[in-house]
């Protein structure tokens, strides 16, 4: 799979962009501040219809314009589909193929997959347990893209709960106009545990996958690292039932969830918040012992979060994102690579490693502030972007 053709329209900092792609590798390279993350940007977008640098759709339309396209060719298996998507400020965005409107834009998920590194990406290792939980979600849904649905359900059901919470706590504190409220938050506990046992499920499986994988990556990435040094632990905000981690009985989690939406109720009530369910969950990331320094038993860890150095937290945020890209590829189709702006953090080794690791996905899109940041084994076509024009650089080769 790759992307032949790009345009854009009012999207970001651009008023039209028409760039030639293809297979192998192309680089943009430009100062800070001058369009080229905005590219690759773009194609992430079509793949989850949501971004890796902001939360919303609002920045992504440029100012003052009245919607953003953000149309891709995409050669899969010899044949090419052209996607689009309309994105409208204050409205439903549009989705298109082949010029053809869907009946949702969430069609458009997975159609065409990439993993992309960033900067940001050391977030996944030092910060919240939302940055976890949204790197697994977006896992699930390039791989299962009915999954945004039940996510989509899920964020729902959280927003009624939260306000049903808030007017049943003030009804136990004698509100009579908000009674109406514990008589009917039974039935959104029901709703919750029905759809948090299918995330739920769906994620366990995930981690159970994604783990060897993870140890593979690590181990190429990390000088002297072995298979066995990188760990991950789904944790959940309660204590989770004996189920198969491969393929999770979601009728022995809801039944869970739901007893465990019952007994923290008082204190639900109390703060007027959803504490149960896996909005709640986080992603434990360790290291055995002897990777990270510290002294111990054979076969302990610790938690990569504030034992590990900064190197090896790097080391392992590349590995997360390449045993993505290594998952999505057992599937059946190389996802595209995306490298914004990585080679600059990297130190000269593991930036070399990094190269030789994905130089031979079927198309890597990098983006560099200077010439100098690409790795010499990722040579390919090359764009400069400068004052908002993309331009083929003389005598680039075609990879």
């Amino acid at each position: 799979m790759h992307v032949s053709h790009l345009a854009l329209h009012n999207f970001r900092s651009y008023t039209l962009a028409d760039v030639e792609l293809g297979p192998g590798v192309t680089a943009f390279v430009g100062r800070n501040g001058q369009g080229k993350t905005n590219l690759i940007e773009a194609i992430d977008y079509l793949s989850r219809l949501s971004s890796h640098r902001v939360s919303s759709d609002a920045p992504l339309i440029k100012a003052g314009a009245p919607q953003a396209i953000v149309r891709a060719a995409v050669v899969k298996d010899g044949r090419t589909a052209v996607l689009e998507v309309e994105l409208n400020p204050g409205k439903s965005n549009k989705g298109r193929i082949n010029k053809s409107t869907l009946p949702r834009v969430r069609d458009l998920v997975g159609l065409v997959r990439t993993v992309v590194f960033s900067p940001e990406d050391l977030t996944l290792v030092k910060g919240d347990p939302g940055d976890r939980r949204r790197f697994l979600d977006d896992l699930l849904v390039l791989r299962t893209p009915r999954l945004s649905g039940i996510l989509s359900d899920h964020d729902r059901i959280l927003k009624q709960r939260a306000t049903l919470l808030k007017t049943a706590g003030n009804a136990r504190r004698g509100s009579s106009s908000a009674e109406g409220a514990l008589s009917t938050l039974d039935v959104w506990d029901s709703h919750l545990a029905r759809v948090g046992a299918e995330l739920l499920a769906e994620r366990i499986a995930l981690v159970t996958e994604l783990t060897p994988y993870v140890g593979a990556a690590y181990a190429a990435v990390a000088r002297g690292a072995s298979r066995d040094d990188a760990g991950l632990d789904y944790k959940a905000s309660f204590g989770l039932p004996d189920v198969d981690a491969v393929a999770p009985d979601r009728t022995v989690l809801e039944h869970a969830l739901l007893d465990e939406l019952v007994r923290r109720r008082p204190d639900e009530l109390d703060r007027g918040v959803c504490l149960v369910g896996p909005h709640r969950d986080d992603l434990v990331l360790s290291l055995g012992l002897h990777a990270t320094g510290e002294a111990g038993e054979g076969g302990s860890r610790l938690p990569v979060k504030g034992y590990a150095s900064h190197g090896e937290s790097w080391s392992f945020a590349l590995a997360l994102r390449l045993a993505s890209y290594d998952l999505l590829r057992s599937d059946g189709d190389d996802p595209i690579l995306i490298l914004d702006d990585v080679f600059a953090e990297l130190d000269t080794e593991r930036r070399a490693q990094l190269a030789v690791l994905v130089a031979d996905a079927e198309q890597v899109l990098v983006t560099a502030a200077v010439p100098a940041d690409v790795p010499e084994v990722l040579a390919g076509v090359r764009y400069t972007v400068a004052g908002g024009e993309v331009t083929r650089e003389a005598g680039a080769p075609r990879s």
